[in-house]
Protein backbone atom coordinates (compact mmCIF):
# COMPACT_ATOMS: atom_id res chain seq x y z
CA UNK A 1 0.00 0.00 0.00
CA UNK A 2 1.08 3.55 -0.61
CA UNK A 3 2.47 5.55 2.28
CA UNK A 4 3.88 9.05 2.71
CA UNK A 5 7.26 7.87 1.47
CA UNK A 6 5.76 7.06 -1.93
CA UNK A 7 4.84 10.72 -2.43
CA UNK A 8 8.50 11.78 -2.38
CA UNK A 9 9.29 10.02 -5.65
CA UNK A 10 7.80 9.52 -9.07
CA UNK A 11 4.73 7.26 -9.13
CA UNK A 12 4.41 5.38 -12.40
CA UNK A 13 0.62 5.33 -12.41
CA UNK A 14 -2.13 7.44 -13.94
CA UNK A 15 -4.80 8.74 -11.59
CA UNK A 16 -8.33 8.06 -12.86
CA UNK A 17 -11.82 8.62 -11.46
CA UNK A 18 -15.40 7.61 -12.14
CA UNK A 19 -17.95 9.81 -10.32
CA UNK A 20 -21.55 10.95 -10.34
CA UNK A 21 -20.75 14.62 -10.97
CA UNK A 22 -23.27 16.73 -12.89
CA UNK A 23 -21.92 16.80 -16.47
CA UNK A 24 -23.96 19.93 -17.22
CA UNK A 25 -21.97 21.92 -14.68
CA UNK A 26 -24.89 22.11 -12.27
CA UNK A 27 -25.16 20.72 -8.77
CA UNK A 28 -27.29 17.62 -9.44
CA UNK A 29 -24.37 15.36 -8.51
CA UNK A 30 -26.18 12.10 -7.97
CA UNK A 31 -27.27 9.21 -10.15
CA UNK A 32 -30.80 7.79 -9.82
CA UNK A 33 -31.41 4.06 -9.54
CA UNK A 34 -34.99 3.04 -10.20
CA UNK A 35 -36.70 0.34 -8.11
CA UNK A 36 -35.32 -3.11 -8.91
CA UNK A 37 -32.81 -1.64 -11.37
CA UNK A 38 -29.01 -1.56 -11.53
CA UNK A 39 -26.53 1.24 -12.09
CA UNK A 40 -22.91 0.74 -13.21
CA UNK A 41 -20.74 2.97 -11.04
CA UNK A 42 -17.41 2.11 -12.62
CA UNK A 43 -16.28 0.21 -15.68
CA UNK A 44 -12.82 0.06 -17.24
CA UNK A 45 -11.01 -1.88 -19.94
CA UNK A 46 -7.46 -1.55 -18.65
CA UNK A 47 -4.96 -2.84 -16.12
CA UNK A 48 -5.35 -0.99 -12.87
CA UNK A 49 -6.35 -0.86 -9.23
CA UNK A 50 -9.22 0.79 -7.40
CA UNK A 51 -7.71 2.65 -4.45
CA UNK A 52 -10.70 4.40 -2.91
CA UNK A 53 -14.48 4.35 -3.10
CA UNK A 54 -16.69 7.05 -1.59
CA UNK A 55 -20.44 6.65 -1.73
CA UNK A 56 -23.62 8.11 -0.25
CA UNK A 57 -26.96 6.40 -0.83
CA UNK A 58 -30.18 8.39 -0.40
CA UNK A 59 -33.64 6.83 -0.19
CA UNK A 60 -36.91 7.06 1.71
CA UNK A 61 -36.48 3.33 2.36
CA UNK A 62 -35.05 3.11 5.90
CA UNK A 63 -33.66 -0.32 5.04
CA UNK A 64 -31.79 0.87 1.95
CA UNK A 65 -28.40 -0.19 3.36
CA UNK A 66 -29.59 -3.81 3.38
CA UNK A 67 -31.80 -3.65 0.29
CA UNK A 68 -29.22 -2.06 -2.02
CA UNK A 69 -26.60 -4.56 -3.22
CA UNK A 70 -23.05 -3.88 -4.44
CA UNK A 71 -21.36 -6.25 -6.90
CA UNK A 72 -17.86 -6.20 -8.35
CA UNK A 73 -16.54 -8.04 -11.39
CA UNK A 74 -12.87 -8.39 -12.32
CA UNK A 75 -11.22 -9.30 -15.63
CA UNK A 76 -14.31 -10.24 -17.59
CA UNK A 77 -15.74 -12.78 -15.15
CA UNK A 78 -19.42 -13.67 -15.47
CA UNK A 79 -20.09 -14.16 -11.76
CA UNK A 80 -19.17 -11.35 -9.34
CA UNK A 81 -16.28 -11.56 -6.91
CA UNK A 82 -18.03 -9.21 -4.48
CA UNK A 83 -21.69 -9.63 -3.49
CA UNK A 84 -23.03 -7.81 -0.43
CA UNK A 85 -25.67 -5.43 0.82
CA UNK A 86 -24.01 -2.06 0.37
CA UNK A 87 -24.09 -1.06 4.03
CA UNK A 88 -22.59 -4.30 5.30
CA UNK A 89 -19.80 -4.17 2.71
CA UNK A 90 -18.65 -0.82 4.13
CA UNK A 91 -18.95 -2.06 7.73
CA UNK A 92 -22.47 -0.80 8.50
CA UNK A 93 -24.50 -3.62 10.00
CA UNK A 94 -28.23 -3.93 10.77
CA UNK A 95 -29.06 -1.28 8.12
CA UNK A 96 -27.80 1.44 10.52
CA UNK A 97 -25.89 4.55 9.52
CA UNK A 98 -23.13 5.35 12.03
CA UNK A 99 -19.58 6.68 12.29
CA UNK A 100 -16.61 4.34 12.48
CA UNK A 101 -13.09 4.07 11.10
CA UNK A 102 -10.40 1.45 10.55
CA UNK A 103 -7.66 0.63 8.04
CA UNK A 104 -10.12 -0.79 5.51
CA UNK A 105 -13.26 1.35 5.83
CA UNK A 106 -14.51 4.61 7.27
CA UNK A 107 -18.06 5.92 7.53
CA UNK A 108 -19.60 9.07 8.98
CA UNK A 109 -23.14 9.92 10.01
CA UNK A 110 -24.90 12.74 11.81
CA UNK A 111 -26.90 10.32 13.96
CA UNK A 112 -25.51 7.02 15.22
CA UNK A 113 -28.86 5.69 16.46
CA UNK A 114 -31.58 6.13 13.86
CA UNK A 115 -32.53 3.36 11.49
CA UNK A 116 -31.99 4.46 7.90
CA UNK A 117 -29.88 7.50 8.76
CA UNK A 118 -27.69 8.60 5.87
CA UNK A 119 -23.97 7.92 6.00
CA UNK A 120 -20.88 8.58 3.94
CA UNK A 121 -19.24 5.28 2.96
CA UNK A 122 -15.52 4.93 2.24
CA UNK A 123 -13.43 1.91 1.23
CA UNK A 124 -9.64 2.05 1.34
CA UNK A 125 -9.07 -1.56 0.28
CA UNK A 126 -6.84 -2.00 -2.81
CA UNK A 127 -8.77 -3.70 -5.61
CA UNK A 128 -6.40 -4.73 -8.44
CA UNK A 129 -7.46 -6.00 -11.87
CA UNK A 130 -5.47 -7.13 -14.90
CA UNK A 131 -7.63 -6.20 -17.88
CA UNK A 132 -11.11 -5.01 -16.85
CA UNK A 133 -13.35 -4.13 -13.93
CA UNK A 134 -16.98 -3.30 -13.24
CA UNK A 135 -18.75 -2.12 -10.07
CA UNK A 136 -22.53 -1.93 -10.00
CA UNK A 137 -25.22 -1.05 -7.49
CA UNK A 138 -28.63 -2.73 -7.50
CA UNK A 139 -31.68 -1.12 -5.92
CA UNK A 140 -33.57 -4.16 -4.59
CA UNK A 141 -36.43 -2.02 -3.28
CA UNK A 142 -39.82 -0.71 -4.39
CA UNK A 143 -38.56 2.82 -3.63
CA UNK A 144 -36.13 4.73 -5.88
CA UNK A 145 -32.71 5.75 -4.61
CA UNK A 146 -30.03 8.24 -5.54
CA UNK A 147 -26.34 7.49 -5.22
CA UNK A 148 -23.44 9.93 -5.04
CA UNK A 149 -20.07 8.31 -5.65
CA UNK A 150 -16.37 8.52 -6.45
CA UNK A 151 -14.36 5.52 -7.63
CA UNK A 152 -10.70 6.55 -7.57
CA UNK A 153 -8.43 4.17 -9.42
CA UNK A 154 -4.97 3.94 -10.94
CA UNK A 155 -4.22 2.81 -14.46
CA UNK A 156 -0.89 1.04 -14.86
CA UNK A 157 1.10 -1.05 -17.29
CA UNK A 158 0.19 -4.76 -17.42
CA UNK A 159 2.57 -7.20 -15.77
CA UNK A 160 3.09 -10.94 -16.04
CA UNK A 161 2.76 -11.52 -12.30
CA UNK A 162 -0.18 -13.28 -10.67
CA UNK A 163 -2.83 -10.93 -9.31
CA UNK A 164 -5.11 -11.74 -6.40
CA UNK A 165 -8.42 -9.91 -6.78
CA UNK A 166 -10.70 -8.78 -3.97
CA UNK A 167 -13.59 -11.04 -3.01
CA UNK A 168 -16.34 -10.43 -0.47
CA UNK A 169 -19.46 -12.39 0.41
CA UNK A 170 -22.37 -11.65 2.77
CA UNK A 171 -24.28 -14.35 4.59
CA UNK A 172 -26.69 -14.64 7.50
CA UNK A 173 -28.08 -17.20 9.92
CA UNK A 174 -31.24 -16.11 11.71
CA UNK A 175 -31.33 -17.77 14.10
CA UNK A 176 -28.15 -19.79 14.56
CA UNK A 177 -30.29 -22.78 15.49
CA UNK A 178 -29.16 -26.40 15.30
CA UNK A 179 -30.92 -29.68 14.59
CA UNK A 180 -29.81 -32.76 16.48
CA UNK A 181 -28.39 -35.09 13.82
CA UNK A 182 -27.82 -37.94 16.26
CA UNK A 183 -24.03 -37.85 15.90
CA UNK A 184 -21.65 -38.42 18.84
CA UNK A 185 -20.11 -35.02 18.07
CA UNK A 186 -23.46 -33.30 18.48
CA UNK A 187 -24.11 -35.08 21.78
CA UNK A 188 -20.67 -34.08 23.06
CA UNK A 189 -21.27 -30.49 22.00
CA UNK A 190 -24.52 -30.38 23.92
CA UNK A 191 -22.46 -31.36 26.97
CA UNK A 192 -20.15 -28.40 26.39
CA UNK A 193 -17.36 -30.16 24.44
CA UNK A 194 -17.13 -29.07 20.81
CA UNK A 195 -14.55 -30.99 18.78
CA UNK A 196 -15.81 -30.16 15.28
CA UNK A 197 -16.60 -26.99 13.39
CA UNK A 198 -19.52 -28.64 11.59
CA UNK A 199 -22.06 -26.78 13.72
CA UNK A 200 -20.28 -23.41 13.85
CA UNK A 201 -21.32 -20.24 12.07
CA UNK A 202 -19.49 -20.30 8.74
CA UNK A 203 -17.74 -17.03 7.90
CA UNK A 204 -16.07 -18.25 4.70
CA UNK A 205 -15.44 -21.26 2.55
CA UNK A 206 -13.32 -20.65 -0.55
CA UNK A 207 -11.43 -22.80 -3.01
CA UNK A 208 -8.27 -21.65 -4.76
CA UNK A 209 -5.15 -19.72 -3.83
CA UNK A 210 -5.19 -16.50 -1.89
CA UNK A 211 -5.11 -14.62 1.41
CA UNK A 212 -7.88 -14.18 3.96
CA UNK A 213 -8.37 -10.46 4.67
CA UNK A 214 -10.97 -10.42 7.41
CA UNK A 215 -14.59 -10.14 8.49
CA UNK A 216 -17.22 -7.66 9.57
CA UNK A 217 -19.81 -9.37 11.77
CA UNK A 218 -23.23 -8.13 12.88
CA UNK A 219 -24.79 -9.84 15.90
CA UNK A 220 -28.35 -9.25 17.08
CA UNK A 221 -28.50 -10.61 20.62
CA UNK A 222 -31.85 -12.38 20.66
CA UNK A 223 -31.26 -14.46 23.79
CA UNK A 224 -29.93 -11.81 26.17
CA UNK A 225 -26.86 -11.92 28.40
CA UNK A 226 -23.35 -12.25 26.94
CA UNK A 227 -23.34 -13.31 23.29
CA UNK A 228 -19.65 -14.22 22.97
CA UNK A 229 -17.44 -17.13 24.08
CA UNK A 230 -17.46 -18.68 20.60
CA UNK A 231 -14.04 -19.96 19.43
CA UNK A 232 -12.84 -18.98 15.96
CA UNK A 233 -11.48 -21.85 13.82
CA UNK A 234 -9.47 -21.82 10.59
CA UNK A 235 -9.00 -24.91 8.42
CA UNK A 236 -6.47 -24.41 5.61
CA UNK A 237 -5.58 -26.58 2.59
CA UNK A 238 -7.40 -29.70 3.78
CA UNK A 239 -8.12 -32.67 1.51
CA UNK A 240 -11.32 -33.60 3.38
CA UNK A 241 -12.70 -30.06 3.66
CA UNK A 242 -16.16 -29.13 2.40
CA UNK A 243 -18.25 -26.02 2.55
CA UNK A 244 -19.95 -27.27 5.74
CA UNK A 245 -17.05 -29.17 7.34
CA UNK A 246 -13.52 -28.02 8.02
CA UNK A 247 -11.95 -31.46 8.03
CA UNK A 248 -10.01 -33.57 10.49
CA UNK A 249 -9.67 -32.09 13.97
CA UNK A 250 -7.92 -29.95 15.20
CA UNK A 251 -8.12 -26.72 13.17
CA UNK A 252 -4.94 -25.11 11.88
CA UNK A 253 -5.79 -21.99 13.88
CA UNK A 254 -8.00 -22.27 16.98
CA UNK A 255 -9.03 -19.29 19.09
CA UNK A 256 -10.37 -18.91 22.63
CA UNK A 257 -13.51 -16.80 22.28
CA UNK A 258 -15.37 -14.27 20.18
CA UNK A 259 -14.15 -11.18 22.02
CA UNK A 260 -10.61 -12.59 21.88
CA UNK A 261 -10.75 -13.03 18.09
CA UNK A 262 -11.91 -9.41 17.78
CA UNK A 263 -8.89 -8.60 20.06
CA UNK A 264 -10.87 -7.50 23.14
CA UNK A 265 -11.34 -9.19 26.54
CA UNK A 266 -14.00 -9.47 29.26
CA UNK A 267 -16.66 -8.66 26.71
CA UNK A 268 -16.36 -6.07 23.96
CA UNK A 269 -15.39 -2.46 24.56
CA UNK A 270 -16.58 0.35 22.30
CA UNK A 271 -13.17 1.12 20.80
CA UNK A 272 -12.00 1.05 17.19
CA UNK A 273 -8.50 0.17 16.03
CA UNK A 274 -6.85 -0.03 12.65
CA UNK A 275 -7.36 -3.78 12.34
CA UNK A 276 -9.98 -4.75 14.93
CA UNK A 277 -12.69 -3.38 17.14
CA UNK A 278 -16.33 -2.58 17.55
CA UNK A 279 -17.85 -0.47 14.80
CA UNK A 280 -21.16 0.10 16.57
CA UNK A 281 -23.19 -1.01 19.57
CA UNK A 282 -26.85 -0.38 20.24
CA UNK A 283 -26.96 -0.55 24.04
CA UNK A 284 -23.95 1.27 25.48
CA UNK A 285 -24.74 0.96 29.20
CA UNK A 286 -21.58 0.55 31.26
CA UNK A 287 -23.51 -0.29 34.42
CA UNK A 288 -24.08 -3.72 32.90
CA UNK A 289 -21.57 -6.03 31.28
CA UNK A 290 -20.88 -4.12 28.09
CA UNK A 291 -22.63 -5.23 24.92
CA UNK A 292 -24.76 -7.91 26.48
CA UNK A 293 -27.90 -6.45 24.94
CA UNK A 294 -29.14 -5.42 21.53
CA UNK A 295 -27.24 -5.26 18.26
CA UNK A 296 -23.48 -4.94 17.79
CA UNK A 297 -21.04 -4.86 14.87
CA UNK A 298 -17.47 -6.15 15.21
CA UNK A 299 -14.58 -6.31 12.72
CA UNK A 300 -11.21 -8.03 12.39
CA UNK A 301 -8.81 -7.46 9.48
CA UNK A 302 -5.74 -9.65 8.94
CA UNK A 303 -3.67 -6.92 7.29
CA UNK A 304 -0.76 -7.19 9.71
CA UNK A 305 -1.21 -10.97 10.19
CA UNK A 306 -2.41 -12.37 6.84
CA UNK A 307 -3.75 -15.93 6.55
CA UNK A 308 -2.62 -17.45 3.21
CA UNK A 309 -4.11 -20.53 1.58
CA UNK A 310 -3.06 -22.53 -1.47
CA UNK A 311 -6.02 -24.88 -2.10
CA UNK A 312 -8.93 -23.97 0.15
CA UNK A 313 -9.91 -22.31 3.39
CA UNK A 314 -12.80 -22.53 5.83
CA UNK A 315 -13.24 -19.91 8.56
CA UNK A 316 -15.91 -20.47 11.19
CA UNK A 317 -16.80 -19.37 14.70
CA UNK A 318 -18.94 -20.90 17.42
CA UNK A 319 -22.17 -19.07 18.29
CA UNK A 320 -21.71 -19.07 22.03
CA UNK A 321 -19.62 -21.68 23.83
CA UNK A 322 -20.10 -25.01 22.03
CA UNK A 323 -22.77 -23.34 19.86
CA UNK A 324 -25.22 -22.91 22.71
CA UNK A 325 -26.83 -19.68 21.42
CA UNK A 326 -29.51 -18.89 18.85
CA UNK A 327 -28.90 -15.29 17.81
CA UNK A 328 -29.20 -13.45 14.50
CA UNK A 329 -25.72 -13.34 12.95
CA UNK A 330 -24.69 -11.83 9.62
CA UNK A 331 -21.22 -11.27 8.22
CA UNK A 332 -19.16 -10.10 5.28
CA UNK A 333 -16.00 -12.11 4.63
CA UNK A 334 -13.22 -10.38 2.69
CA UNK A 335 -10.39 -12.17 0.95
CA UNK A 336 -8.03 -12.01 -2.01
CA UNK A 337 -7.59 -14.91 -4.38
CA UNK A 338 -6.51 -15.84 -7.87
CA UNK A 339 -9.31 -16.30 -10.37
CA UNK A 340 -11.33 -18.27 -11.13
CA UNK A 341 -13.19 -18.36 -7.85
CA UNK A 342 -15.35 -21.30 -6.91
CA UNK A 343 -19.13 -20.89 -6.82
CA UNK A 344 -18.93 -22.67 -3.47
CA UNK A 345 -17.40 -19.48 -2.07
CA UNK A 346 -20.84 -17.93 -1.95
CA UNK A 347 -24.30 -18.38 -0.58
CA UNK A 348 -27.25 -17.33 -2.65
CA UNK A 349 -28.07 -13.81 -1.50
CA UNK A 350 -31.49 -13.88 0.23
CA UNK A 351 -34.23 -11.70 -1.21
CA UNK A 352 -34.52 -8.18 0.15
CA UNK A 353 -37.01 -9.04 2.89
CA UNK A 354 -34.79 -11.91 3.99
CA UNK A 355 -31.93 -9.47 4.59
CA UNK A 356 -33.79 -7.01 6.81
CA UNK A 357 -32.91 -6.64 10.50
CA UNK A 358 -35.48 -7.43 13.13
CA UNK A 359 -36.48 -5.12 15.99
CA UNK A 360 -34.90 -6.11 19.28
CA UNK A 361 -35.89 -5.35 22.85
CA UNK A 362 -33.40 -2.50 22.88
CA UNK A 363 -34.89 -1.11 19.65
CA UNK A 364 -38.19 -0.62 21.39
CA UNK A 365 -36.59 1.32 24.26
CA UNK A 366 -34.84 3.94 22.14
CA UNK A 367 -37.06 6.58 20.60
CA UNK A 368 -36.71 7.11 16.87
CA UNK A 369 -35.51 3.63 15.90
CA UNK A 370 -38.64 2.23 14.37
CA UNK A 371 -41.30 3.62 12.06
Amino acid sequence: MFGFEDLTKKINLKARRSSSYDVTGGNADSSPVAPHAKRVLFEAEACGEVRHIWMAVCSDDVFVLRRAVIRMYWDGEETPSVVSPVGDFFGLGHSRGYTHSNAAFSTSSNDNRRLGEGAALNSWIPMPFSKSAKIELENDSDIPLNVYYYVDWREKEPSDGKVYTLHASWRREDPTALTDDGSPEFAAMKNGKNLTDRYNYRILYAEGEGNFLGVSMSIDNREGEWWGEGDDMFFIDREDMTRDFGGTWPPDLHGTGSEDYFTHAWGMQHVQGLYSGEAWCEDNNFERAHNCNGKVVEYRFHIADPVPFEKNIRVSIEHGHANDREDDVASVAYWYQAEPHSPLSYDELPDADGRLPKPSRTDRRIAGYLN
